[in-house]
């Protein structure tokens, strides 16, 4: 992987243009399959991850994600700066879920343990991407790891994507639940 001018390229042309979503990030090039049942959100493949924000698929099960008439189910962590009352534009790296992993989710992920919300949402716009962003030719400073980079941002060519990252709208909460033993 090389920075240039441009932004930044994988060596070889091929592999550079299949790593790229139609919006123009970069994505990482992983090694292995996203196979099984991934372990919690914090763990998903890059892959799987990318496809179940495209599709609106539950991360868990890839199936579709639930729905009724309020929207769809998200499972997130508390957020120290949203306020019980409203969650709407809150950006999410965590994909949307069914309704058997929803339940299951909050016993199995470590990040999900320690708080989480239930949430249907009529509206997730996807916004950006979450990943790598590498300095500009010139410029002093080390990659920043995990950089959210909106898809109108100027940096945009000079991120890795790791996650794509939607923002949810017109949002209900159905369920806040503290820490769980």
């Amino acid at each position: 992987m090389t920075v240039t001018a441009s932004g930044v390229v994988y060596a070889d042309p091929v592999q550079d243009d299949f790593a790229r979503d139609l919006d123009g990030a970069l994505w990482t090039l992983c090694r292995g399959m996203a196979r099984g049942k991934p372990k919690y959100a914090a763990e998903l493949h890059p892959e799987r991850q990318k496809t179940a924000m495209d599709e609106l698929l539950c991360a868990g099960c890839k199936k579709p994600a639930a729905r009724d008439k309020n929207g769809m189910l998200w499972v997130l962590p508390l957020l120290d700066d949203v306020v019980e009352t409203t969650w709407e534009g809150v950006r999410a790296a965590i994909p949307p879920m069914c309704e058997a992993c929803a339940d299951q989710a909050p016993r199995r992920c470590p990040v999900l343990r320690e708080g989480h919300v239930k949430l249907r949402v009529l509206e997730a716009e996807q916004v950006g991407v979450r990943g790598t962003l590498y300095p500009r030719p010139g410029e002093r400073g080390e990659p920043e790891p995990d950089a959210l980079v909106l898809y109108a941002s100027p940096d945009l060519p000079f991120v890795v994507a790791r996650q794509a990252v939607r923002e949810l709208r017109r949002t209900t909460v159905v369920d806040f639940a503290a820490a769980i033993p």
